[in-house]
């Protein structure tokens, strides 16, 4: 695994799941992060989240991206519908990844070719609003070994999983924990805040940190205030905010 150089601490902030649908969720907390100053967030787009919001319909959220982008800001491709429209799944094991663990992990079953028409699709997108793109993140950050082939075949220069970035096409390891919760219900808050705080305590000496925020974290006060919280403290512990692509770029390589 790929080290980091010399002792700088950094932090992601990474927003998943956006689309035009879940950016009034998203508005009021990326308001509060604009006033604390110059903070580039990586932004993980849907092209066309749960079949529902395709971004060619929406030119006045597309031209919000493009203000992000011209602010430092990052755009990630974060699967194409975020949402698992594959065939019903086989065995126990594959049940409970994509009917109990998630409903939205689209990339989890596709082979090497159905993965790859969906990754070209995307980028298809970008490519129409003139977008710069790095990265791919997986929804749910589950990848089949199909779609990991599918990625070594294109122009793309990271992806991630919960725990590590890697670079592109020979999926390079980068450790980079992340914080996440689950948020749909009171005891996920309650559990999610336990979880984030031993982690943090863990990591405390990491040499970055990534926060995973999803919309429905920014419809509960309890979750909205603890990543607002969580990202004022570690500014304060001297992190510098970077976005992903930013961060690898300063990785040492291999």
């Amino acid at each position: 695994m790929a080290e980091h150089p010399g002792n700088a601490r950094s932090l992601m902030l990474v927003l998943h799941d956006v689309a035009p649908e879940t950016w009034p969720d998203y508005q009021p907390f990326v308001q509060a992060i604009d006033e604390l100053g110059s903070v580039p967030m990586t932004w993980l787009v849907v092209p066309d989240f749960h079949q529902r919001n395709p971004l060619a319909r929406s030119p006045t959220f597309c031209h919000l991206l493009e203000r992000r982008l011209a602010r430092g800001d990052e755009l990630a491709l974060h699967g194409y519908y975020h949402a698992d429209d594959g065939p019903p799944p086989r065995g126990l094991g594959e049940y409970f990844m994509r009917r109990c663990y998630t409903h939205e992990g689209e990339f989890y079953a596709l082979d090497q070719a159905q993965a790859l028409q969906r990754l070209e699709a995307g980028l298809a997108v970008f490519g129409r609003q003139g977008w710069p793109v790095a990265g791919f993140v997986a929804p749910a950050w589950l990848m089949s070994e199909g779609t990991r082939q599918a990625l070594r075949q294109l122009p793309l220069r990271y992806t991630s999983t919960p725990q590590h970035l890697y670079r592109l096409p020979d999926f390079t390891a980068y450790s980079a924990p992340g914080l996440v919760w689950s948020a749909r219900s009171g005891w996920r808050r309650g559990l999610s805040k336990m979880v984030s705080d031993w982690q943090c305590r863990r990591w405390r000496d990491a040499p970055t940190l990534r926060l995973g925020l999803h919309p429905v974290d920014m419809r509960h006060a309890s979750s909205r205030n603890y990543w607002l919280n969580t990202l004022r403290r570690l500014l304060s512990e001297g992190r510098e905010p970077l976005t992903k692509s930013t961060w690898l770029a300063r990785q040492a390589s291999p």
